[in-house]
């Protein structure tokens, strides 16, 4: 029994190889097209998160060593080099030392903060370099799918039309291309549209903790170094104290 139906699987007609030798250069290349966009879909969803992670990462040893230093160049000698904090850091001192060669003066608040913005402007566009891929094939699938179904409906009607009977013979094979065509565009689409919106998110999750940091080293720049956050461990240090006052 196991041998006859191993014979019957293996001699199926209505598979997915079938059914792309039945439709032959419209189906073969639909389904090309499709393999494409969902390799390129995966490709893109692995290396942002890779990306992200890695930003992530840096944004959390910046917030542990960082503001341990007493000046903005030695926190920036504490991170990565290339690392998307340190660039901040990096543009907000070249905004600082270039402030006071300007020749048509203009504030230096107004002039810091635009300097931090286009830095976090500019890693805010990177990290979605390619989302628009994954958009794109989220929305365009489907119709890549439902072009293979309307090619295999309409032969299935040209065999209905010369056969002269709608004959499960005649029409299973074009039905089944076109069904399979549907599918494949699902399967595509669907990641995609999925991996869109989570990268979103996590970009936008990103994004405001550089803004955060960004705003800091803006304090400090502006309080010539008398505004900044707490270290981690000198927070951890104070909440103790400040326990037996609040019972007091």
């Amino acid at each position: 029994m196991s041998t006859e139906a191993a014979e019957v699987v293996a001699e199926n007609p209505y598979g997915l190889r079938a059914a792309l030798e039945e439709g032959g250069i419209v189906a073969q290349s639909t389904f090309a097209i499709l393999v494409i966009m969902s390799a390129a879909s995966w490709y893109i969803l692995f290396t942002k998160w890779f990306e992200q992670q890695k930003v992530l990462k840096q944004g959390k040893r910046a917030r542990e060593n960082f503001w341990r230093s007493n000046s903005l160049r030695e926190g920036a000698a504490k991170l990565e080099k290339n690392s998307a904090y340190r660039q901040i850091v990096e543009d907000s001192l070249v905004a600082r030392d270039n402030h006071s060669q300007l020749t048509d003066p203009i504030e230096a608040h107004e002039w810091t903060v635009n300097a931090l913005q286009r830095s976090v402007g500019s890693i805010n566009s990177k990290l979605t370099e390619g989302l628009a891929v994954l958009a794109t094939v989220g929305s365009t699938a489907p119709f890549i799918g439902l072009f293979g179904t309307v090619v295999g409906i309409y032969r299935a009607l040209v065999k209905i039309g010369a056969a002269g009977q709608a004959s499960i013979d005649a029409v299973a094979g074009p039905v089944g291309e076109a069904l399979i065509m549907t599918a494949l565009g699902l399967i595509v689409a669907v990641p995609a549209v999925m991996a869109y919106n989570w990268m979103v998110r996590r970009n936008k999750k990103v994004s405001e903790e550089l803004q955060a940091f960004s705003n800091e080293i803006h304090g400090y720049i502006m309080s010539d170094g008398k505004v900044k956050p707490a270290a981690p461990a000198a927070a951890a240090k104070a909440a103790p104290a400040a326990r037996p006052a609040a019972k007091s």
